[in-house]
């Protein structure tokens, strides 16, 4: 155990299924009845990008939040086989039990995911009464015809307002046929995409009668379904230059029920001008930070 000023931090692991999951409990001296669970994204673990979760729970240490980030199984030092993070349901709720007999105190929890656990966080927080919010950094919300779209709009209409592009147009540097190419892929994704599933479908996976499992519905009728089932507060933080942040934007955008969902006052938007992907500097860190602290202090 090793302590801080108005915190300590303390080393546990935690069983899921077979498997033993490594965690570290982030905890203030006088912690309030919420925690906060880091949902680690692939490839990834506990630590994160620039050590960007550790920084993240000692911020919110300090602020009287007790934080939990562990290792999912595959990942990091957890045991066992690789998941995706739709796989991740077991590590969740085991990861919440874990936390809530650690800290008596904390009586529900709140999801906070960058990326795919963002993603992880909507599919499986929703299954329980526990999670109380969700912390979305870019989600993902990746398919065929989404990432063609976005592509379509945030990437070549830009690209056209590029001086570097038209600099190797003109000096001949540039692949005409392969970038033609690659254009009309992306219009015909758009144009001819795959058969829609109704936004409210249910996130189940089907299966064949011979037990042979069926491909899950697209990714974007169950992320609809995991947030308009979900009763807490989403506080939902973007990165406007970040493809993956675009994806999501087309999707929340794609349908008049997805529109009044992003409208419900549940739901806190937050922008961040010129961040990547994971916030990488310790300026657009420590606001994610804050917008995570004074969210949690509002309800």
């Amino acid at each position: 155990m090793q302590r801080d000023g108005v915190y300590q931090e303390q080393a546990l692991a935690f069983a899921c299924g077979a498997e033993l999951l490594p965690a570290i409990i982030t905890l203030p001296d006088n912690p309030g009845p919420r925690g906060v669970l880091v949902l680690v994204g692939g490839p990834q673990y506990r630590a994160g990008s620039h050590r960007q979760f550790t920084l993240l729970a000692r911020s919110l240490a300090a602020q009287g939040t007790a934080v939990m980030r562990f290792d999912a199984r595959g990942m990091g030092d957890g045991e066992g086989a690789q998941r995706s993070f739709e796989d991740m349901g077991d590590d969740v709720r085991a990861a919440t039990d874990c936390f809530m007999q650690a800290v008596p105190g904390v009586r529900d929890i709140v999801l906070w995911g960058l990326c795919d656990g963002a993603a992880a966080a909507v599919l499986h927080g929703s299954m329980d009464p526990r999670i109380s919010g969700m912390v979305l950094l870019n989600p993902w919300a990746r398919d065929e015809a989404g990432l063609a779209k976005t592509m379509l709009k945030h990437y070549y209409l830009r690209r056209l307002t590029d001086p570097a592009l038209w600099r190797k147009v003109f000096s001949g540097r540039f692949d005409v046929r392969g970038s033609a190419a690659s254009l009309a892929a992306h219009i015909g994704k758009v144009v001819r995409p795959a058969s829609p599933v109704p936004a409210g479908a249910p996130p189940a996976v089907d299966t064949m009668p011979t037990g042979h499992a069926v491909a899950a519905p697209p990714l974007g009728p169950r992320l609809y379904a995991g947030l308009q089932r979900f009763p807490g507060r989403v506080l939902l933080v973007i990165s406007p230059g970040d493809l993956t942040a675009m994806e999501f934007l087309e999707l929340a955008g794609s349908s008049a029920a997805w529109r009044k969902l992003m409208r419900a006052p549940r739901i806190t938007r937050h922008d961040l001008p010129g961040a990547d992907h994971t916030f990488s500097s310790r300026a657009w860190r420590d606001q994610v930070a804050e917008w995570t602290g004074q969210w949690l202090r509002t309800w």
